[in-house]
C-alpha cells in the first residue's frame, strides 16, 4: 500500500512538471508571436493559456497541430499585405493583423477545452475528442485561409445568402478562391493531424488509418467555414461610417467616427461568429470521424 501511494505521488509529480513545462513553452511561443507582431500583449497571454492547455493535457501531437494552424495563419496575414485589394478589404475588418486575446480564444478556446477533457474522460473518449479538436482548428484554419486569400480574388465576392455581388471584405461574402483556400486549409490541417498521430504511433491511427481523420478535418473545416459565412451574412453586426460612407465591422470606424448599425445583432461580432464556427467544426468532425471510422 505504501509503495502504491509512493508510485502514485511520483506519477502525479511528473504530470505536474509536464504541465508546468508545457505552459512555459507556450509562454515562450506566445512571446515570440508578440515580438513578431503577430499577437498583441493580450493575445500572447491567451496563446499561452490555450497552447499550454493543449500541450499539457493533449500532448505533443495535439500541440503540433495548433502550431501548424498558428504559423500558417500568421504567415498568410502577412502574405501580400501591401496588395491594394487586401488593404481595401481589411479596412472593413473589426481588427487588424495582430491577434488579440478575444481572437485567440475564439479560434482556439474550443480546441483547448477538448484537450483538457482527455484525462478526465479517459481513453474511450479519446478518438472523438481528438477528431473534435482537429475539426475545431480546421474550421479556424479554413476561415483564416479563406479570408486572407479570398480577398485577393480577381472576381467580386457574392453574399452566401442572396448571391448578390458585394465589396471584398463584406461579412458573409464568398468567392471561389476563398472556398478553394478554405478547402486547402482544412486539408492541410487533416494531413498535419494524421502525420502527427503517425509519428506518435497513436492507436487511433493504427486502428482506422489516416482517411477518417483527414475527412473529419475537411468536414469540420468546410462546415465551420460555411457556417461562419452564413452567420456573417445574417446575425453578425455590420456598420457604416456616416462620415466616410464605408462599411465596417467595428462600432467605431478607423477614422474615429461612431458607425451606425446596418444589419445583424450588436452583441454578435466576428469573435462570436468564429467561436460558434469552431464549435460547429468540432461537432461536424467528431460525427464524420465516428461514421467513417466505423466503416473501416
Amino acid at each position: 500500500m505504501v509503495a502504491l501511494a509512493s508510485e502514485t505521488m511520483i506519477t502525479g509529480q511528473a504530470a505536474a512538471i509536464w504541465v508546468c513545462g508545457a505552459y512555459l513553452i507556450a509562454a515562450l511561443v506566445g512571446y515570440a508571436g508578440y515580438r513578431a507582431k503577430a499577437l498583441s500583449a493580450g493575445g500572447a497571454i491567451a496563446a499561452c493559456l490555450v497552447g499550454g492547455t493543449i500541450f499539457g493535457f493533449g500532448g505533443l501531437a495535439w500541440a503540433s497541430i495548433l502550431i501548424a494552424f498558428f504559423i500558417s495563419s500568421s504567415a498568410l496575414s502577412f502574405f501580400k499585405a501591401s496588395d491594394t485589394r487586401k488593404i481595401r478589404a481589411t479596412e472593413t475588418f473589426e481588427k487588424g493583423g495582430k491577434r488579440d486575446a478575444a481572437q485567440v480564444l475564439a479560434n482556439g478556446g474550443v480546441a483547448a477545452v477538448l484537450s483538457a477533457l482527455v484525462i478526465p474522460l479517459g481513453s474511450a473518449a479519446y478518438p472523438s475528442l481528438f477528431a473534435g479538436f482537429v475539426g475545431a482548428l480546421a474550421a479556424a484554419t479554413a476561415d483564416t485561409w479563406a479570408t486572407e486569400l479570398g480577398v485577393l480574388s480577381k472576381s467580386r465576392p457574392r453574399m452566401i445568402t442572396t448571391w448578390a455581388t458585394v465589396d471584398a471584405g463584406t461579412s458573409g461574402a464568398v468567392t471561389l478562391t476563398g472556398i478553394g483556400a478554405a478547402s486547402a486549409g482544412a486539408l492541410f490541417l487533416g494531413i498535419v493531424s494524421s502525420t502527427a498521430l503517425l509519428l506518435q504511433h497513436e492507436v487511433l491511427l493504427v486502428a482506422h488509418g489516416v482517411f477518417p481523420i483527414v475527412l473529419a478535418a475537411l468536414a469540420g473545416g468546410l462546415g465551420g467555414s460555411m457556417l461562419d459565412s452564413l452567420l456573417g451574412a445574417t446575425l453578425q453586426a455590420s456598420y457604416r461610417c456616416p462620415l466616410c460612407e464605408k462599411a465596417t465591422e467595428s462600432r467605431i470606424h478607423r477614422c474615429g467616427t461612431q458607425a451606425h448599425l446596418t444589419k445583424g445583432i450588436t452583441a454578435v461580432n466576428n469573435d462570436v461568429v468564429n467561436f460558434v464556427a469552431t464549435f460547429a467544426g468540432a461537432l461536424f468532425a467528431a460525427f464524420t470521424y465516428t461514421v467513417v471510422s466505423s466503416a473501416f
